[in-house]
């Protein structure tokens, strides 16, 4: 019972570190300008890949791949690109408020997800606080009539492919895959689709934009430890709804490198996602308690 407790309070704090790190990567992103959206993907995976490649050959077990968890390094390596790809080319071609609210439905596919892969069922109060901590973000991101775009419905579908890879990665979690295994996979696999693209359409960049994707690259690497981390620790209806204060972290960056004070709504979408965490948090505490 105290190694499930454990796992799910690194679980929370390992996936609150990931929405730092992603809004950070959408923070370089921005800084990087207008570039062809693959080559912002590449950049994107390229360090993770090479970071998380160094560290396992100098690590006891180097390249050594769990029994059996080939199958799903790929489904998670597919599901995964997929996902970052339609979310870049939805970032790229409408509104990013819009982006990145559909981005945020990946919760919602986790929890499902793992209910279908894992048999982790949830609870209606599992289900409900995450609808609430959605409510918060559509109050934050004032969704357009853009969002019945074409770009949005792939948007819609990279939080889709966001959410079964995250349940693969819990799977393998329990396989007892390593985490810079999964993360490597990933990021090689991701480097190796964007390639093709970078080399035909490449768009020459300043110093300032390579400087912002290597930003990008590097933030997105320590987002995907920590998500990897935080799903290899906990079920996703346990710490799910977390995910969302990566809204808050991508306001303050705007607030204080941009200018970009929210209004009234986005108030309320704040109080509403940071409410949701806490009262999931405070019901959890009752549980142990009892």
């Amino acid at each position: 019972m105290r190694i499930k407790i454990e796992g799910k309070y690194q679980g929370i704090l390992f996936i609150i570190c990931a929405a730092f790190f992603f809004s950070l990567m959408t923070f370089f992103v921005r800084l990087s300008g207008d570039l062809p959206t693959m080559q912002k993907s590449f950049f994107r995976n390229c360090v993770a890949a090479v970071v998380s490649v160094i560290m396992l050959a100098r690590s006891e077990e180097k390249f050594k791949v769990q029994k059996g968890s080939w199958p799903f390094l790929f489904l998670r390596a597919g599901f995964g690109t997929t996902a970052l790809i339609f979310n870049f080319y939805a970032v790229d071609h409408m509104n990013l408020a819009d982006a990145n609210i559909l981005n945020k439905l990946s919760p919602f596919f986790a929890i499902l997800m793992s209910w279908m892969i894992l048999k982790e069922k949830p609870s209606k109060r599992d289900l409900a606080t995450v609808a609430v901590a959605f409510l918060g973000a559509v109050f934050v991101a004032k969704p357009t009539p853009d969002v019945a775009s074409v770009p949005a419905i792939l948007g819609i579908l990279g939080g889709f492919g966001a959410g079964v890879a995250y349940a693969f990665v819990r799977k393998m979690g329990f396989m007892g895959e390593r985490g810079g295994v999964i993360v490597a996979f990933f990021s090689l696999f991701s480097s190796l689709v964007a390639l093709p693209f970078l080399i035909f359409d490449f768009h020459p960049m300043t110093l300032a934009q390579f400087g912002a994707l290597v930003g990008a690259g590097f933030a997105g690497m320590g987002g995907q430890f920590s998500i990897t981390a935080a799903y290899t620790k906990a079920p996703a209806k346990e710490i799910s709804v977390y995910d969302y204060t990566q809204v808050i972290f991508a306001a303050v960056l705007g607030f204080v490198f941009f200018g970009q004070i929210p209004d009234w709504l986005s108030v309320v979408g704040y109080v509403t996602i940071i409410g949701a965490a806490v009262f999931r948090w405070w019901q959890g505490m009752r549980e142990e308690q009892a």
